[in-house]
């Protein structure tokens, strides 16, 4: 299959930094990005596509996500992190079902479609649930179900969870054409024996050249850094270090409270921190040193965290955040330009799922593209400046086109992979499983 996106604006990428051609022409051949230019090329195309008043930018990563936490979207508003999970996340997950986490799955994924998400790095439960769906649906993934161990003398041999992603690993690492990738998580530092994360990296060893990867959370919140520190010596960052974590391609999400240390550290390391400003601001947790993060030279990527502590998987919200949060807290606007929390949403984000054949829109890339409608929309008029656009102007909503490996998946507020209704009605029935809600709540 070969599409011409033709008349399009497009945010290119030449030399290491965006490129914005304000007319141009984008020829996709089968999973690939064939050509980017102001000149029509030749051939042939079986589908073209006039993309007048709209803007085609890189699919968006989404670097640090719970998808099925959908589900639970609004439990337990408004607290710390600590009751927040104790007192109404865990019990509920306790009661869900492998269906329902499907359900919640598929409503993130069709959530995330519509708002320009191309990739997206989960920690959750029934890992080959998602698998399935990620294949069935078309959008890419990596995917992780993170281990909690407390008992003392737990080992990885008692853990299901241990025995469940090797399993995985083996049945779906690469699988549908490298969409899907296998990682491998540790929920926290807190909730985690040293022995066990010692023995859980010392046992995957062998993996980490099969493109094993780990995701974990990190430095979240005060309270943990300070208690790790008052546990182990050292901060959760430097324990991690310390049992091994780090010799494996690292996502670490959160980040609030890594220290200048914990980010020469982390740098050192290749571990790419995940910045999530809109969880980290509901919940309390405070606001990760994200320029001192950049300077250190640390590859940031953004996430959304889950619905339940967001309430939604919008990364467009998660970009407009990043660049002015900063600024406002330091009192410097020039802090985190538009294009840094681009990249950040993109190419930073791809990096740190191992995809260095994504990220952005150049010859020979993988065609994962996003259309931003520009037409007739006052908010986005004039548009001088489309990266600052993008940024302070732009909503999930004006996402008319998501594109994966070629294929269409959704556009103008059609699906072409997933059953938005069955999707809905799951979602509904999973939700009257687990709270009784009513027609009318929903």
């Amino acid at each position: 299959m070969k599409t011409l996106f033709e008349n399009a604006a497009i945010l290119a990428w030449e030399n290491g930094r965006f490129r914005h051609i304000p007319r141009g022409f984008l020829a996709v051949d089968g999973d690939t990005i064939a050509s980017i230019g102001t000149d029509r090329p030749a051939g042939r195309f079986d589908a073209v596509k006039d993309m007048t008043g709209r803007l085609l930018m890189p699919g968006l990563v989404n670097n640090h996500c719970h998808a099925a936490m959908t589900l639970l979207r609004g439990l337990g508003s408004d607290l710390p992190l600590k009751t927040w999970l104790e007192e109404h996340m865990f019990p509920v997950e306790d009661r869900m079902t492998d269906e329902d986490i499907i359900a919640g799955h598929e409503l993130g994924m069709m959530e995330m479609l519509a708002s320009g998400v191309t990739s997206f790095t989960d920690m959750y439960m029934h890992p080959r649930g998602m698998v399935r769906s990620a294949e069935r649906i078309g959008m890419k993934v990596n995917l992780n179900r993170a281990i909690l161990s407390f008992g003392p003398d737990t080992t990885c041999d008692d853990l299901p969870t241990f025995r469940e992603m090797r399993e995985v690993f083996e049945e779906s690492q690469f699988a549908a054409n490298g969409r899907i990738r296998v990682d491998f998580g540790v929920h926290a530092e807190y909730t985690n024996t040293e022995r066990v994360v010692r023995e859980f990296v010392r046992r995957l060893l062998p993996l980490r050249e099969r493109g094993a990867r780990m995701h974990i959370h990190l430095s979240e919140t005060e309270s943990e850094h300070r208690e790790c520190t008052e546990r182990h010596g050292c901060t959760p960052a430097e324990w991690f270090d310390r049992v091994g974590l780090f010799g494996f391609p690292t996502t670490a999400a959160h980040c609030v409270y890594a220290t200048q240390s914990d980010m020469a550290l982390m740098q050192m390391r290749g571990v790419s921190p995940v910045h999530c400003p809109t969880s980290n601001l509901k919940l309390g947790s405070g606001v990760a040193p994200i320029p001192e993060m950049l300077a250190a030279g640390l590859n940031v990527t953004l996430g959304t965290d889950g619905a339940a502590s967001n309430n939604n998987l919008n990364m467009f919200e998660e970009m407009h955040l990043a660049a002015i949060l900063h600024k406002g807290a330091r009192r410097d606007p020039v802090l985190v330009s538009p294009e840094t929390v681009l990249k950040m949403a993109t190419v930073n984000g791809a990096r740190a799922q191992g995809r260095t054949d994504t990220g952005t829109l150049e010859p020979g890339k993988k065609a994962d593209i996003i259309a931003v409608d520009f037409r007739d929309r006052a908010h986005l008029f004039p548009a001088p400046d489309p990266m600052a656009m993008l940024v302070y102007s732009a909503q999930s909503t004006d996402v008319c086109m998501t594109m994966v490996d070629g294929t269409v998946l959704y556009e103008n507020g059609k699906y072409f992979t997933l059953d938005k209704a069955a999707v809905l009605n799951n979602a509904k029935a999973a939700a009257e499983r687990l709270f009784g809600a009513s027609e009318e709540t929903r």
